[in-house]
């Protein structure tokens, strides 16, 4: 039995290693992955239904051999067998809920685990691959229709027995009627199988339409506040309208094939029913069944309503379910760019980008300073391997030094927040005493802890921060780090200027005696920078002190200063 403790085990520690070779394969794996839950599900399902099944006869033998016969221990008889025909449909009914509940929501739970999984395995392949919205579409929508392809096996099960049984009883009784039973039901299949391609179909384009949507939104909240500083708000407004009325069109075309199969899983089953019943009828008429039998197969008439919606339900939410599953498994199918880990360790400290030529020496603060910010970024992520490159640290290939991740970090400002204690998002509650302080004073932050405390709850992504206040948190939580080799891009972009000379004046004491790189143009960073490197065409074209540079580079000065007259005193 599933006890409640049970239920509330999930989700589970390890969810196993999925089958996602196709998004069949993937169904057939999380059925295997519960197999015990689900087994108990559909035997309580067929229970279930069975029990209900046997009702009509039941009361038919009631009739015949009680009422008609005036005998009232048969009456007596049949009516405790009644009795307890109903408990075990309501108890039968009560824990195959449980269970259709509890596979609900372990496929579900299981389905996000695999999905959060490969998320981090493919770190930044990820968003090169995949919006935003598509992953959140795949962990609202689609799991949902997942669970509810689990939660259907049981009362799938337990219909598909009983109509087999039910035509069985029929057959035996009346063979004309189980013939109309037994050729009717798959007539009715055979009626409603073409209506499920396009409801598939239909459903799959609604949830990419849905998932561009969800994309567009997220970077409609992103962007909100820059939006409105350039006055382009309306028209963002008026673009995100457009796709949503595509996605609104997509789901009435969804909901179309979605509502004939309906109709149908009402309308045929309805036919059969009313043919059964005016068979039996005519039967009863002629002397060929007895008044009880007339009862029983209008009973049963009924009840296939039942059982045959639930086949016509179930073919609907798998048809969902395995629609759900190809988006899962497209994004399980997924390799990340940058794949295995090194083991050596390097010499030394030095850190060298072959391909723009670009010398990283230790214990320095190095400022980049690129004509294009797109050569910048470009060098921190080969720095931090996020794109596989020709780079050494120590005089080691970077692919192959032990833990690259630990020992080089590299923060830009597509980072974000997490929910949570504002201490614990800082990092703060893995630094020793004074650590963390130490990290917020040098990202001149002092006054956004002042004003709200590490306590504070930050919301999702820090967003009741501005982005300048943002961008100084990050700072904080990437000088808190500590790593070996800290790679700043552009870490003042979005602060006065009186706050970046603070940030610029302190930074170099935070990281003394470990190397920093720091990706920017602006002049009062540069200013403060131990070794400034001029990069332009993604090569490096110039080095030196930034006002040497000023002097002696004209390019870089033109880069730096935009054009602006400035004076090196």
């Amino acid at each position: 039995m599933l006890t409640l403790r049970r239920v509330k085990s999930l989700p589970v520690q390890d969810p196993g290693t999925p089958d996602h070779r196709s998004p069949a394969r993937y169904l057939i794996w999380l059925t295997r992955t519960q197999a015990r839950s689900v087994a108990a599900g559909a035997t309580l399902g067929v229970i279930w239904m069975l029990s209900q099944a046997l009702m009509p006869g039941v009361i038919g033998r009631a009739i015949d051999e009680g009422v008609a016969a005036k005998d009232a221990s048969a009456l007596a008889l049949w009516a405790g067998v009644l009795l307890v025909l109903g408990a075990f449909q309501a108890t039968s009914g009560v824990i195959r809920h449980r269970f259709s509940v509890f596979n609900w929501l372990a496929a579900a739970y299981r389905t996000v685990q695999v999905v959060i999984r490969q998320s981090t395995r493919l770190g930044a392949t990820l968003p090169k691959r995949l919006s935003a919205g598509e992953v959140v579409s795949v962990g609202i929508s689609d799991v949902a229709h997942i669970g509810e392809g689990m939660d259907i096996l049981g009362r799938g099960s337990g219909a598909v027995v009983a109509i087999i049984v039910v035509s069985a009883i029929l057959l035996t009784t009346s063979p004309p009627l189980g013939l109309v039973v037994l050729i009717g039901v798959p007539v009715i299949l055979a009626i409603a199988a073409p209506m499920l391609r396009p409801l598939r179909e239909r459903e799959t384009r609604h949830r990419e339409l849905v998932g561009e949507l969800n994309g567009r939104a997220t970077d409609l909240v992103a962007g909100l506040r820059v939006l409105r500083g350039i006055g382009g708000e309306s028209l963002y407004a008026g673009r995100y309208r457009a796709e949503s009325q595509r996605v609104r069109a997509a789901g009435v075309h969804e909901a179309h094939a979605e509502s004939r199969l309906s109709g149908a899983e009402v309308l045929l089953p309805g036919l059969l029913v009313a043919l059964v019943t005016w068979m039996g009828a005519h039967f009863a008429v002629d002397g060929k069944i007895t008044p009880g039998q007339l009862v029983s197969f209008y009973g049963y008439a009924v009840f296939l309503i039942e059982p045959l919606r639930t086949v016509g339900e179930a073919a609907g939410k798998l048809t969902k379910a395995h629609v759900a599953a190809g988006r899962v498994c497209r994004l399980l199918a997924l390799e990340p760019e940058i794949t295995g880990t090194g083991s050596r360790r390097p010499d030394g400290d030095e850190l060298v980008d072959h391909a723009s030529g670009l010398v990283v020496r230790p214990g320095r603060l190095t400022a980049v300073a690129a004509a294009d910010p797109r050569d910048a970024q470009a060098i921190a992520d080969r720095l931090g391997r996020y794109a596989d490159a020709d780079v050494t640290f120590g005089g080691v290939p970077l692919s192959e030094v032990e833990g690259v991740r630990d020992r080089i970090l590299v923060a830009v400002n597509e980072d974000r927040l997490f929910s949570g204690p504002l201490r614990e998002s800082l990092g703060g509650g893995s630094l020793g005493p004074g650590a963390l302080e130490a990290a917020i004073q040098a990202a001149s932050a002092e006054d956004i802890v002042d004003a709200v405390g590490l306590d504070a709850h930050v919301v999702e992504a820090g967003r009741e921060f501005s982005g300048g206040q943002q961008q100084r948190l990050r700072l904080v939580r990437a000088l808190a780090a500590g790593p070996d080799v800290l790679v700043l891009v552009e870490p003042t972009s979005a602060v006065d200027a009186h706050t970046e000379a603070r940030i610029a004046g302190r930074l170099g004491a935070a990281r003394a005696g470990r190397t920093t790189v720091v990706c920017t143009t602006s002049p009062l960073v540069l200013d403060r920078a131990d070794h400034v490197v001029y990069v332009e065409d993604g090569r490096v074209l110039a080095e030196g002190a930034h006002r040497e540079l000023l002097d002696d580079e004209p390019r870089y000065a033109a880069t730096v200063t935009r054009g602006e007259a400035v004076t090196t005193s």
